[in-house]
């Protein structure tokens, strides 16, 4: 499928923000393949320059839709994550109502979350509402909007870029209501929703809700709401009472915000609590861990994330580094030895070929009276990495651990 670019505009805000806003018509001549082809020069030299001092951000598309179900040009906004374009990826896809506000909290949110790896990559995609038919199109127009949303923004995206069939939504105020009926209504089209600020759904709506998958409801609002939290309390009375099968929903109060402040914050909550076991398993404490389950609740953790996100069922090495760490600051030495024993397999990584590391745990076990291990640790150091910072303390402690050993 070829475009042609019909009309383009740079908008440069004072703020070094900049968003190409292009308009495409499907064209298959020779004609559109033409203007596509230098469509795609142009981006390719802009984004080189892009890299130039005081040369503003990029950081995603407007696309116009001619929607001819609600007989009407709609603008969605669109954002890639870095390095779409050299890979083959496939991502999922975050879909934010009312995208004038709310686009750019969805990819600050993406870009912040990705860097320690806390959600995967997304394409997010802002749709762009109407001031006077918002309210109509989330209420009692809602089957016209919902066919736009499915028929002609989901298609557009999963037919131009590379999309998993992994999608969520967000949606305040009104379209929150819309969002909390959609997603109980097309748990086949999105595997999750957060809602702030509003949402509603009957008694017996709510036990219409069939799928023979998970699908996640996050659900956000602030006492100070004065507007809508009663609809939203009455909401999360009946998903108490009524329990549907293979909902899985959270309802989080943050009384500090108002009606006006909440989206943003409900967003970040609402993407972490949905990718809740894509991360790697943090602990507090060693109690923490024993509390849980122990190695057995470690083995259930990373099989049920293999199940959702990928096939490794194995403890990954930054949750086996976790707890070495935290049982060597909390200076337990008992738990310590566990993991050590446990995750042995992590010690011969890239990350502990070093004399701090090596010295670390001599010190540790020498502290701890295990002079065989503190030996072996010292001679390790002292015979990889010569000549080290570390080198002077290493002898003291490998002669002092060899003479306690005696």
């Amino acid at each position: 499928m070829f475009f042609t670019l019909k009309k383009e505009q740079r908008i440069s805000y004072t703020k070094p923000l900049l968003i190409f806003t292009q308009t495409y018509e499907q064209n298959k001549t020779v004609k559109g393949m033409k203007h596509s082809l230098i469509f795609i020069i142009y981006c390719f030299i802009y984004i080189v320059g892009s890299a130039q001092e005081n040369s503003p951000i990029t950081i995603g598309i407007n696309h116009t839709i001619k929607s001819t179900v609600l007989n009407e040009d709609r603008t969605i906004q669109i954002y890639t994550p870095d390095g779409y374009l050299n890979s083959k990826k496939k991502y999922p896809v975050f879909y934010i109502l009312d995208g004038q506000w709310y686009f750019f909290s969805g990819v600050s949110i993406q870009k912040a979350l990705r860097t320690p790896g806390a959600i995967p990559e997304m394409i997010i995609v802002g749709i762009h509402d109407n001031d006077s038919s918002r309210w109509s199109l989330f209420g009692e127009d809602s089957q016209k909007f919902t066919n736009f949303l499915v028929n002609e923004v989901i298609r557009f995206i999963d037919s131009n870029y590379r999309t998993t069939n992994e999608r969520l939504i967000f949606g305040w105020e009104a379209a929150a209501y819309y969002t909390s009926e959609l997603i109980l209504k097309k748990n086949d089209i999105f595997n999750g929703a957060i809602i702030t600020d509003g949402g509603y759904a009957s008694e017996e709506g709510v036990k219409k809700i069939t799928s023979d998958r998970d699908t996640y409801l996050y659900m956000a609002n602030s006492r100070k709401d004065i507007y809508y939290i009663n609809s939203t309390e009455a909401f999360h009375k009946i998903l108490k009472k009524s329990a549907p099968k293979n909902l899985i929903w959270k309802y989080s109060l943050f009384n500090d915000e108002v009606h006006e402040t909440l989206a943003h914050l409900a967003m970040y909550k609402g993407l972490k609590y949905y990718y809740h076991n894509y991360d790697s398993l943090v602990f507090e404490s060693i109690q923490q861990y024993v509390d849980l389950g122990g190695m057995d609740y470690l083995t259930t953790y990373f099989i049920e994330r293999a199940k959702r996100f990928w096939g490794n069922k194995k403890i990954d090495d930054n949750t086996k580094n976790g707890l070495i760490w935290l049982a060597w600051k909390r200076d337990n030495f008992k738990y310590f030895n566990v993991f050590m024993t446990e995750f042995k397999d992590v010690l011969t990584t890239e990350r502990y070929a070093s004399a701090y590391w090596q010295h670390r745990f001599g010190q540790f076990y020498l502290k701890h009276q295990d002079y065989e291990n503190a030996i072996k640790y010292f001679n390790q150091g002292l015979t990889k990495y010569p000549n080290a910072n570390f080198d002077q303390k290493m002898k003291q402690g490998l002669l002092k651990a060899k003479n306690k050993k005696k």
